[in-house]
């Protein structure tokens, strides 16, 4: 049995999706984490905020920070999802040592 960890993803989704557009995205994620035995520990939605740069012609975005405990399937799992997710611009999962 592979110990759990912790980690941090942010990831950021298009401005251009709706409110149940972007809750579905959130619940998609929040259910990965969860049915591959993962516990969600925090989600912090910081809102629409400017990009550093633009991305795809877009010059905003919606970040969401999450931090989560799980083994490194929960984490495969999650980037398989992240690349499934048509209006996610970008995302960064990384492993919160002690």
């Amino acid at each position: 049995m592979e110990k759990t960890a912790s980690y941090e993803t942010t990831f950021v989704l298009s401005p251009e999706q709706t409110e149940e557009e972007r809750e579905a995205s959130l619940e998609r994620i929040k259910s990965t984490i969860e049915g591959n035995e993962g516990e969600i520990l925090e989600i912090d939605e910081w809102g629409e905020r400017r990009l550093a740069y633009p991305i795809n012609d877009l010059f905003s975005g919606y970040y969401v920070v999450l931090d989560f405990q799980g083994d490194s399937q929960v984490v495969d799992e999650l980037e398989r999802n992240f690349k499934l997710i048509g209006d996610l611009l970008r995302y960064l999962i990384v492993r919160k040592d002690k």
